[in-house]
């Protein structure tokens, strides 16, 4: 099982930052794509690329909105140049990326249609001009220019030769988990670490694809995660907090739940929606983070010594996971119980893990 992790689209620190994720043991880093609060995400990717010899670069995650799918098809490509064919794109329905221009995520219907768009531009085919939704008053149609000749569809010529992009969706609802499974490589789940729930998805994934004429077994699976190692578990749980928030929410986004839940884990998803504050998304002093019981936190996540870890992250291989990805990286900054954290999980866990 790959394990990667996640870090900001800083394209001078990530510098740093991907040097020392690939001297450390990680199979991969992942830096998020939201405008009004980090970099630019393929800008970082494609310096981490010159950096680095062996990792895997992603985003987690960009979004079906912000760009035209020809845009990130083309931005994820030319990363993967660079990187000597060590990009995965990484998308989902948009969170703070959309927030922060004062929307909800995609809809839906949207998103499987840009997933079929992105996967044909990768592939290198070609995309109708009629199914291309640029609204006609932000920009008529070419004919209006009485050109001598014109293209006829588009397609991104220069990709040919460029190894597929592999594309990972970021899912939760029964409906974006059946179209990650019919339109992308692998399924990332960010249903937290409960086998249980893990076992629902992988579940729907494979029944959208039997009801879609494919292979149930044709695609892979990994998931998003928090973890934190510490001999505390307070300590433990309070590393967590901020990053457990988004991926929590996830799971209630829009009012309810799905899938199995506690009566108690489904009462600690509607406090903490009712209580979330997108001024501190991913903030482990917000006020969201602060609604998380210990209870949750230790079943939502993975917390506590490295044996306690690494025996969670075991039965998430068995069950058919390929790949996770530890959301909200523990920043230093000074914090000894995050600096010991990721001591144990790189120099305990990770090698045991292999």
């Amino acid at each position: 099982m790959e394990v990667w992790t996640t870090g900001a689209a800083s394209p001078r620190g990530i510098i740093k930052l991907a040097r020392t994720v690939e001297a450390n043991g990680w199979d991969g880093l992942a830096v998020v794509d939201s405008q009004n609060l980090s970099g630019d995400p393929y800008v970082s990717l494609a310096m981490a690329a010159t950096v680095t010899e062996r990792i895997g670069l992603a985003t987690a995650v960009t979004n079906s909105v912000t760009r035209h799918a020809a845009a990130t098809a083309t931005a994820i490509a030319s990363v993967q140049r660079v990187a000597d064919g060590r990009a995965t794109l990484g998308i989902g329905r948009g969170d703070s990326a959309l927030a922060h221009l004062g929307r909800a995520p995609g809809k839906v219907g949207h998103f499987e249609t840009y997933m079929r768009h992105l996967q044909a531009y990768l592939r290198g085919e070609a995309v109708p001009f009629e199914e291309i939704d640029i609204p006609l008053e932000v920009a008529p149609p070419m004919s209006e220019l009485h050109l001598h000749d014109a293209p006829t569809e588009s397609r991104i010529a220069w990709i040919a030769g460029t190894q597929k992009v592999p594309v990972e969706v970021a899912a939760t609802g029964p409906r974006v988990i059946g179209i990650g499974a019919c339109h992308a490589e692998r399924v990332m789940f960010t249903l937290g670490a409960d086998l249980d729930r893990l076992a629902w998805g992988i579940k729907v994934a494979r029944e959208a694809r039997q009801q879609a004429g494919l292979d149930p077994n044709g695609v892979a699976f990994g998931a998003y995660l928090n973890l934190a190692c510490h001999a505390d578990i307070a300590a433990a749980r309070n590393l967590v907090r901020g990053g457990l928030t988004t991926f929590a929410r996830f799971n209630v986004m829009h009012g309810r739940t799905m899938g199995p839940w506690s009566d108690a884990a489904q009462s600690a998803l509607h406090t903490l929606v009712s209580n979330y504050d997108m001024n501190k998304h991913t903030q482990g002093d917000s006020r969201q983070a602060g609604t998380l019981t210990g209870d949750f936190i230790d079943h939502f996540a993975i917390v506590g010594t490295p044996e306690a870890c690494l025996e969670r992250l075991q039965g998430l291989a068995a069950l058919g996971l390929d790949k996770i990805v530890i959301g909200g990286r523990i920043a230093l900054s000074g914090n000894p119980d995050a600096a010991r954290a990721l001591e144990l999980l790189e120099q305990q866990v990770l090698p045991a893990l292999r």
